[in-house]
């Protein structure tokens, strides 16, 4: 099989995007793997396919892969690849997007500067909801990692994240602690780590450890996860500047009930073809 695709990023977190909808595409994990080895393949944080909606009031349905071939509810960075992508592909005409992903829709607003703005929906801090299996409901928790207690706070953004607040954000550090709750066994089905840098009550240093993936240039449900833990424990103001390692995103939260609205660029790479 040929497959067309086109690399795209967002802030480094890199994506191949893939137009199921005017010619078929299948994949299995095997497959999902060898094309997102760097070496062997063409290397991707994520592969996103987009097909046509279930849903008649949705404009597409939008699917996420990781490179281990799992699929995954919810990427922010690749929504706003996403957006791109349709629009630039001719595949609709609208700034205006909606689209239906694993366990939620998405609105995606292409701005007239290019930058996309995704409503993130509204996140959850009940611990089922991710699923974090504890047996009482706080604002906070320990997490035991060889005999020493990390403090996270646990939240939804449509995929699970988990927030640890830090002083000083070191490489050994992310990886080690990273890796370690991720797959700790209160998250049966792992987690997204943010390790979260407070600069001021607007602005804060963000690095993530995704699961399945390791440590990314940028993650955009990661930086809407730091962002409305850090409201909701009262340290960050209701529009944050978020600092990755690729770039900076702008995150807006008014509260509990509320959606998270999150706004930054997608760039194209290139377009390419590859035998399967």
């Amino acid at each position: 099989m040929l497959l067309k695709f086109t690399k795209m990023h967002g802030l480094g977190n890199d994506f191949v995007i893939v137009d199921a909808i005017t010619r078929k595409a299948y994949f299995n994990k095997n497959m999902i793997a060898k094309l997102g080895d760097r070496h062997l393949g063409i290397g991707f944080d994520q592969l996103l396919v987009v097909e046509p909606p279930s849903n008649p009031d949705m404009d597409f349905r939008y699917r996420i892969f990781n490179t281990d071939g799992t699929e995954v509810e919810h990427c922010g960075n690749g929504a706003r690849c996403f957006a791109r992508f349709v629009k630039e592909k001719a595949l609709t005409s609208k700034s205006i997007i909606n689209v239906e992903t694993q366990n939620r829709n998405l609105q995606l607003r292409i701005l007239d500067d290019g930058d996309v703005t995704v409503d993130m929906g509204v996140p959850s801090f009940l611990p089922a909801d991710l699923p974090f299996t504890v047996t009482e409901t706080n604002d906070s928790y320990l997490i035991p990692i060889d005999g020493r207690n990390y403090e996270i706070i646990p939240v939804s953004v449509g995929n699970p994240h988990a927030v640890h607040l830090v002083d000083n954000l070191t490489d050994d550090y992310v990886k080690t602690i990273g890796a370690a709750i991720e797959n700790h066994t209160l998250f049966p089905n792992n987690v997204n780590v943010g390790f979260l840098s407070i600069l001021e009550r607007t602005e804060i240093n963000l690095r993530v450890y995704e699961r399945g993936v390791g440590e990314t240039q940028a993650c955009g449900t990661g930086a809407c996860a730091a962002v409305v833990a850090g409201i909701k424990q009262g340290w960050l103001d209701n529009e944050v500047n978020v600092n990755l390692l690729g770039g900076k995103l702008k995150i807006e939260w008014q509260g509990e009930g509320s959606p998270i609205l999150m706004t930054g660029p997608a760039k194209k790479v290139f377009d390419g073809q590859i035998y399967l």
